[in-house]
């Protein structure tokens, strides 16, 4: 629910929307005879108008109200409070009836419509009904699996398990942790994408416990690197050749 505060014209309360100042009364006009209209005959057409004596309202207001100025409507500021349904998006559109502007002489008000801007969230980003958001891990995590925890809009907290060996760019998907359907059933998914970050900041023993690990390494540990460079030593034996 969300309060907005908007000027619009509405109908007067001295004159209760005639338009009369109070205890006069609003005539019939006599040029139109209360219809609004005027016909002339031009050869053989005829030609209506609008009666210039009450500008086609069919009614003169001979002492017209102080407070309106015989339109029967003065600007006011309203505060409404608008239901949101969940799943909007940009440029939903929500219709609140009779609460436009209220037409001129006591005429009923129309419509008030209201479009939808939705902020930008810190942590996701929307495609429709999905959730994305990036996930930094740390490369033991990546080389040894784990479990990381996102909170959802939902208000539950999501456990995503990390599969041992995952890469940078990789995608996870958790069902029904999205946004919901606007006006309909279920909710869309939350997709974590999983970025793999080097540390920078290593101790002495860290840099040591690297150091023997990379003495051990064999080449079938990345094979994506390994057949990427195998690759382009072929190429240049083969400018070589």
């Amino acid at each position: 629910t969300s309060e907005i505060s908007i000027d619009v014209a509405a109908t007067c309360d001295t004159c209760e929307g005639s338009g009369a100042e109070p205890g006069t009364k609003v005539r019939t006009c006599n040029l139109c005879g209360g219809s609004g209209k005027m016909r002339a005959q031009q050869g053989f057409f005829v030609v209506e108008r609008t009666c210039p004596n009450c500008h086609g309202s069919g009614q003169v207001i001979e002492n017209p109200c102080r407070t309106c100025r015989g339109e029967g409507r003065v600007d006011k500021t309203q505060t409404l409070s608008v239901d949101i349904p969940p799943g909007v998006d940009n440029g939903t559109r929500i219709r609140l009836t009779g609460k436009g502007e209220a037409g001129p002489k006591g005429s009923p008000p129309g419509d008030l419509y209201i479009f939808i801007h939705v902020s930008r969230h810190r942590i996701f980003e929307r495609d429709g009904t999905t959730l994305v958001t990036r996930a930094p891990i740390s490369i033991t995590t990546a080389a040894l699996g784990g479990e990381i925890e996102i909170p959802g809009l939902d208000g539950k907290r999501h456990r995503i398990p990390i599969p041992a060996g995952i890469q940078s760019g990789k995608q996870l998907r958790q069902r029904g942790a999205g946004m919901p359907v606007l006006q309909g059933r279920g909710t869309g998914d939350m997709v974590i994408q999983i970025d793999v970050e080097t540390p920078t900041r290593l101790s002495a023993r860290q840099k040591e416990l690297l150091r023997e690990f990379q003495a051990t390494e064999t080449g079938q540990e990345s094979p994506e690197s390994t057949g990427f460079f195998a690759r382009l030593k072929e190429m240049w034996d083969g400018i070589g050749e």
